[in-house]
């Protein structure tokens, strides 16, 4: 397969691309930042530089072309306003399920956030902006004619994946190593499983394939 991978150098992304090399399949990374692409390419991934703030949707769908299945991993970052929360969380998102539509690309996995549609929408809070981003965006993803799975981890460790996980609607706190994220997002794309599911992650004790087989739509 070739998939495409937004915010290619996020530590996530990074993981992704190692294990589609590894697997033999082409990771493409799309970056903003000419300087990540060493590390991408040391990762095993193919570094294309596209700012996702700066393009429109049937420019990137040119960009896809002969792409199999795209992924969200992107974010505007800790430290980031609440409007670039908007603009690359959630207008990233719905940017690129729309460039996947016009380029014929049918398979999209979303890395998305736990507690997501728990938002304050009467917040300013850059942490309520940030909710409601991925919530918005995960509705957005929803609503298009697209093979979807919105993967919602808990919190984020750089911890070594233990291949193990808990997936459910709502899985109540944990947390979750970011290799295993990928691992999640990887078996969902090789595998063919998960279509049209949205589902909350930790650390868990089933085995990542059995865990998204068994995800109820």
């Amino acid at each position: 397969m070739r998939i495409a991978i937004a915010g290619g150098h996020g530590a996530i992304a990074l993981h992704i691309e190692r294990q589609l090399s590894a697997a033999g399949h082409e990771a493409i990374a799309i970056i903003r930042n000419p300087e990540h692409a060493s590390d991408v390419l040391a990762a095993g991934g193919i570094p294309v530089i596209i700012d996702l703030e700066k393009v429109d949707a049937r420019t990137l769908a040119t960009d896809l072309t002969g792409v199999d299945a795209v992924v969200f991993a992107a974010g505007a970052g800790p430290g980031s306003s609440a409007e670039r929360k908007l603009t690359v969380d959630r207008d990233g998102a719905l940017l690129l399920a729309d460039a996947a539509d016009l380029a014929g690309i049918h398979r999209y996995v979303l890395i998305s956030a736990m507690g997501a549609d728990d938002f304050d929408p009467t917040s300013d809070d850059v942490f309520q902006i940030y909710l409601r981003a991925k919530a918005e965006a995960d509705a957005g993803v929803r609503e298009r004619d697209l093979e979807w799975t919105i993967i919602r981890p808990g919190g984020l460790t750089n911890d070594p994946g233990t291949g193990q996980v808990e997936l459910a609607e709502s899985t109540g706190r944990g947390t979750i190593s970011r290799e295993d994220v990928a691992s999640l997002v990887v078996a969902a794309l090789l595998d063919g499983i998960a279509i049209r599911a949205q589902f909350e992650a930790i650390e868990g004790s089933t085995p990542i394939p059995e865990a998204l087989a068994a995800v109820r739509y």
